[in-house]
């Protein structure tokens, strides 16, 4: 559906799907411009049949079966708390995502266009206060459009968390992890993922450093470089990275790491709830060393173990 070689690793860019929602309000209808990024869409189709489901929340539309795959369907405007128009005519159609390999479908009034957008030029969800029905909890990002207009980047895992589809993996118990000393920097614009990956290093017996996004991730590098001195090289074992973070991604942020001398030897590892494979291909050619899908506490702490002591063999 999409063209998988527009854009190039460490470009620091996302592209979009622009869909929009509107409301009505005091007798107008407004129309919401949101997105979500293209990565985690599988296809964008018209309204199947639906069969619904006793008991669940009222903006769960229903189920359908996809080539196999039974998806629940999100009405989001139900689910953002927004009245719908009346005698307006909308072209909606379903959205289906993917979020740590998990399928669902997202009603929409109108898939508009895919659009590029800069990282540097989204800010993060705390710049969104004031934005009607919305939580900040439900938005990862804000940027501005043509005309001056805001576009919304939905958090729309959020909705998946919201319906306990999806559950973090523990993982091992205390016992059976191996204990590895060192310092390890962690990225992630989600403070929930962030606490899941900083208990999983601690437990591993790490000191853990935090950063929010790419760019805040280069200025702690460089405070670690500075504080530590010649035990940095030992100190440091390996960097945990989300992909999508406002003003600077995962893959630019590890473009930068990898053409610094006093930093291209430091592993990285993506964590991500991106699930698809190119995004995965994405990862490696930016200088990961491994590629996880949030969040499986088993496989996270043997991928990180492997990669720390493949690096600490290597040199």
């Amino acid at each position: 559906m999409f063209d998988e070689n527009v854009l190039k690793v460490g470009s620091n860019e996302m592209e979009l799907v622009d869909f929009r929602i509107l409301k009505q309000q005091e007798g107008r209808v407004y129309e919401g411009i949101y997105g979500v990024n293209v990565a985690k869409v599988r296809e964008i189709i018209k309204i199947p049949k639906l069969t619904e489901l006793p008991g669940v929340p009222e903006y769960i539309e229903g189920i359908f079966d996809l080539r196999g795959v039974v998806i629940p369907v999100v009405n989001l405007a139900r689910w953002m708390h927004i009245t719908e128009p009346t005698g307006v005519t909308l072209k909606p159609r379903v959205i289906i995502a993917e979020f740590s390999d998990i399928l669902i479908g997202f009603i929409v009034h109108e898939a508009k266009r895919i659009r590029r957008i800069s990282w540097k030029d989204i800010e993060p969800a705390s710049f969104a206060s004031g934005m009607g029905a919305l939580d900040k909890s439900q938005i990862t990002g804000v940027t501005r459009i043509e005309n001056d207009e805001v576009l919304l980047i939905l958090d729309l895992e959020n909705v998946v968390q919201e319906l306990g589809i999806y559950q973090p993996k523990v993982g091992l118990s205390d016992s059976e992890i191996e204990q590895i000393s060192g310092t390890a920097l962690i990225l992630d614009d989600s403070a929930i993922a962030r606490k899941l990956v900083k208990e999983a290093l601690i437990k591993m017996g790490m000191k853990v450093v935090e950063a929010s996004d790419g760019s805040e991730g280069l200025n702690k590098l460089e405070d670690l470089y500075n504080n530590l001195g010649e035990r940095f090289a030992k100190e440091v074992k390996i960097i945990v990275s989300d992909v999508e973070m406002p003003k600077m991604d995962g893959f630019h942020f590890a473009a930068n790491v990898k053409d610094d001398e006093r930093f291209k030897h430091i592993p990285i590892v993506f964590n991500s709830s991106i699930s698809d494979h190119f995004s995965e291909l994405r990862g490696i050619e930016a200088g990961g060393e491994a590629y996880l899908t949030k969040f499986d506490g088993a496989i996270f702490y043997k991928e990180v173990s492997k990669v720390i002591k493949s690096h600490v063999n290597n040199n």
